[in-house]
């Protein structure tokens, strides 16, 4: 497989995706809603908690892309998608705890880790077309 890492990092999002797919159409038909949220916080929780997963993972995915297709250092690419990964799942549980009373604490640090792998993978394509192709 030429892209091992992001092969896995994309199928591992697609299985959250479809989690989080059929919360909300679990959800939906709990409370017989078809379209938008209503008025239920739940609805809402698990709306949100799918559509920030489908912003996010597209990014990543291309970014980790590239940097695997640029030969960058495989296990620090390892790391970078292993947390990206762990924050969008600690995101989704996050988001359930919150509504049941909990802490905000999963989700800001769901936000925190998401932020630097995205910030880490684009700087490093940055650096990559300084350095590389210059």
């Amino acid at each position: 497989m030429t892209l091992p890492v992001t092969a896995l990092a994309a199928a591992l999002c697609a299985l959250m995706l479809i989690f989080m797919k059929f919360q909300v159409i679990g959800q939906r038909i709990r409370t017989q809603t078809l379209f938008g949220a209503g008025t239920d916080p739940k609805m809402d929780m698990v709306r949100g908690a799918h559509a920030n997963l489908a912003e996010n993972a597209p990014i990543a995915l291309i970014l980790l892309a590239l940097l695997e297709m640029a030969n960058a250092h495989h296990p620090s690419l390892t790391a970078l998608a292993t947390l990206f990964l762990l924050a969008r799942a600690l995101h989704i549980y996050g988001m359930y705890n919150h509504l049941g009373g909990g802490s905000v604490r999963f989700r800001q640090l769901a936000v925190i880790g998401t932020t630097i792998s995205i910030i880490g993978m684009a700087l490093w394509v940055i650096y990559l077309f300084v350095t590389v192709n210059l």
